[in-house]
């Protein structure tokens, strides 16, 4: 039997990619990193009609074989056979947007140079029927020579013919040729000889490598990619010098030429019957990305966000804290008293069971994160921020990766691989961590609800202070860039080129399925890291044994845990914080969101286990040693501000490790934020003091 080929499915950003190869794959997938670079690895197993396994790798998505970004390059290897790690396909699924075919054709256009076999998918088409556009689907199959399905992935139409199409073992190559301009041509004959001769290429992709080499001099280089020849590199150098002097703008000239032959093609093979028709995505966004109307839907928007976390999430929430004192009860009934009913009392339970009260809460965080990614919202916040991005020395393209950062730093670091200048990308991961991520969220709720004790203070209060903590971290975040932007890492913003997509009804299986998996990485750390912690926190808070007649408090004093926070107290005093809040401090470096299942083990284990109110009461109960109230307002907004601020995030400091292949950034980035936090702090809670607070 034949070896079964590789696929590769290739398309522009937002055309439906992801889409199609979950359609093609279901849950035959792998997920990884390439080597070398953080950019997601997706490869996934379709049976073919004759049962035979095919390989689909899902690719990068890219505008163009010219690398501009990291994750163009590696769509770009992987074409060319570059990188070590990954084989290069045998044949190639494009798949493009049928409502924007003639933009779409230049990276199909580029992928047939390669001389491989292409299935072209046209996507999206009930959109293309929508906006008046119609396409000659046979017409375009036969000039191009290559089969041609239309499809609807996210609606599964075209995907039986699809895989039908995949299944062919005679798949033909492209027919398709572009006049390449008289003053380029000598040269691109003489490096693709260069290539075939030096390089050991294939003759048709030494002719794609060398339009490449022409068109953006291979500018983007990652690890895992050959170098070129030496011999190669000559004639490159000698023709570009001969044009300068000539004053050629060859890249220009090439891709102007491309441009005209993908012109002619689909001037032929597609019509639009409503060539001046407003479509109902230009008339939403004449207001959504209005310079006025566009900020009030945003503010809008977040409000609305803010508001269902704190009204839709209360009951749920109550139902969690009533079944852990429930529980809670239940084994000191069965147990006798010792240190294992207390680790199971005050260590997992008070501190899992307090961290798992504030699910219902991310759950409603990450459905409207994913209402206004699938609804194609997300595109046109990062516009409406393009013009205050730009004050601060970045664009548009950077408030993607910091919009993601509100969910989880680790996804927003990994997205700023899209931007395509070194220093902006730098600049993006060192902010985005001061993006308020959902790990804050339960310490927010957690100080909200002492703030605010009880039912009797309007929701607006509520809302308004969490509004304002992560509009304090995106303001940090912004101020911080505009100073990086000016002094480490100096440069002029480039421009923001982006791609709105057009709005669709959300898919609320999509949404669900996102909500389930981010609510099982939840429950999945809160089970694993968080109760690690709590069991190790209760051991340093329960030993060493003080002596026979100590209370409680006298207890968690002498303990490691309270000798920590002892030790650290003189730091931290002066910004309102004891060594309660201290432990909180020390165990949150592992993850934000410990703090709070900290605070639930540290009391606890200083009422001596007997005591079963809620954190919040407790919190509210707690003392200094000379009777003043330890969480006053001011200390609760105090110890906020402290969380929009500091890097308490072990696992964000290895990505961003990873990302920049170097100790020095997360290091820098531990210690501005952290700094950044208490010198705020302190001016805050100073000031609060002085005026009486």
């Amino acid at each position: 039997m034949a070896k079964a080929p590789v696929y590769a499915i290739v398309g522009n950003p937002n055309c439906g990619k992801s889409t199609l190869f979950n359609a093609l794959t279901g849950l035959k997938q792998k997920v990884g990193n390439y080597p070398g670079v953080t950019v997601e690895k997706k490869t996934g197993t379709l049976y073919s009609q004759h049962g035979q396994p095919i390989t689909i790798i899902d690719l990068p998505g890219a505008y163009s074989l010219a690398a501009r970004s990291p994750d163009e390059a590696v769509t770009r290897d992987v074409l060319l056979g570059r990188r070590e790690d990954t084989a290069q396909p045998d044949r190639v699924l494009c798949i493009v947007d049928a409502t924007n075919l003639e933009r779409n054709l230049y990276l199909v256009h580029q992928v047939l140079d390669l001389g491989r076999p292409v299935i072209l998918i046209l996507n999206m088409m009930d959109l293309a029927a929508q906006a008046g556009i119609s396409i000659r689907v046979a017409r375009l199959s036969q000039m191009l020579g290559i089969p041609v399905i239309p499809c609807e992935a996210v609606n599964g139409k075209g995907i039986i013919e699809l895989k039908l199409a995949i299944s062919r073992h005679d798949l033909p190559l492209s027919r398709h040729a572009w006049d390449i301009p008289a003053p380029i041509a000598p040269a691109v004959a003489e490096l693709q000889a260069s290539l075939v001769s030096n390089g050991g290429k294939a003759p048709l992709i030494a002719r794609a490598e060398a339009l490449l080499l022409l068109t953006d001099q291979d500018s983007v280089r990652v690890a895992g990619s050959a170098p070129l020849d030496a011999k190669t590199q000559e004639i490159l150098r000698s023709w570009q010098s001969r044009w300068e002097a000539q004053g050629v703008d060859w890249a220009g000239t090439l891709v102007s030429s491309r441009y005209e032959a993908i012109g002619r093609l689909a001037s032929e093979v597609a019509q639009s019957a409503k060539p001046s028709a407003q479509t109902l995505s230009d008339r939403i966004d004449a207001v959504v990305i209005h310079p006025l109307w566009g900020w009030v839907v945003l503010a809008l928007v977040m409000t609305l966000l803010f508001f269902s976390i704190f009204k839709f999430a209360q009951a749920p929430m109550d139902w969690i804290g009533d079944g852990n004192a429930a529980l809670a009860g239940w084994i000191r009934g069965l147990m006798p008293d010792g240190d294992l009913r207390n680790l199971l009392t005050d260590g997992v339970i008070g501190g899992v069971g307090t961290i798992v009260t504030f699910l219902p809460q991310i759950l409603i965080l990450f459905f409207f994160i994913g209402l206004l990614e699938s609804t194609g919202y997300m595109a046109r916040a990062a516009f409406i921020m393009d013009r205050l991005m730009g004050h601060v020395g970045l664009n548009g393209k950077s408030f993607i990766p910091l919009l993601s950062s509100y969910a989880c730093a680790i996804p927003g670091i990994m997205a700023t691989r899209t931007i395509e200048d070194p220093k902006d990308r730098l600049v993006t991961i060192l902010v985005a961590p001061l993006m308020s991520c959902s790990a804050r969220l339960p310490v927010y709720l957690l100080m909200i609800a002492a703030l605010f004790p009880g039912p009797t203070y309007p929701i607006a209060a509520k809302v308004g202070i969490m509004v304002l903590m992560y509009a304090l971290g995106t303001i940090g975040a912004f101020g911080f860039a505009w100073l990086f932007k000016r002094t480490l890492l100096r440069g002029k913003p480039p421009l923001m080129i982006m791609e709105l997509p057009p709005y669709r009804l959300p898919r609320i299986k999509d949404v669900l399925l996102q909500m389930t998996e981010r609510a099982g990485l939840f429950l999945k750390n809160a089970g694993t890291v968080i109760l690690a912690i709590s069991i190790v926190l209760w051991l340093l808070a329960a030993y060493p044994k003080s002596p026979a007649g100590a209370t409680a408090t006298e207890q968690l004093a002498h303990s490691f845990a309270g000798r920590a926070g002892h030790l650290l107290e003189p730091v931290i005093k002066p910004i309102g914080f004891d060594w309660h809040i201290g432990i909180g401090l020390i165990s949150s470096f592992a993850a934000r969101e410990v703090f709070v299942s900290t605070m639930g083990v540290v009391f606890s284990a200083e009422s001596g286990g007997e005591d079963t109110t809620s954190l919040r009461h407790a919190l509210n109960a707690a003392r200094w040693p000379d009777g003043r109230v330890l969480f006053t307002p001011l200390v609760c907004i105090t110890l906020m501000v402290f969380y929009v601020f500091a890097m308490q995030c072990m696992s964000t400091i290895a990505v961003v490790r990873r990302e920049t292949n170097s100790w020095r950034w997360p290091l820098f980035q531990t210690a501005y934020m952290t700094g950044a936090a208490w010198i705020i702090c302190f001016i805050v809670y100073q000031s609060g003091t002085a005026l009486g607070f």
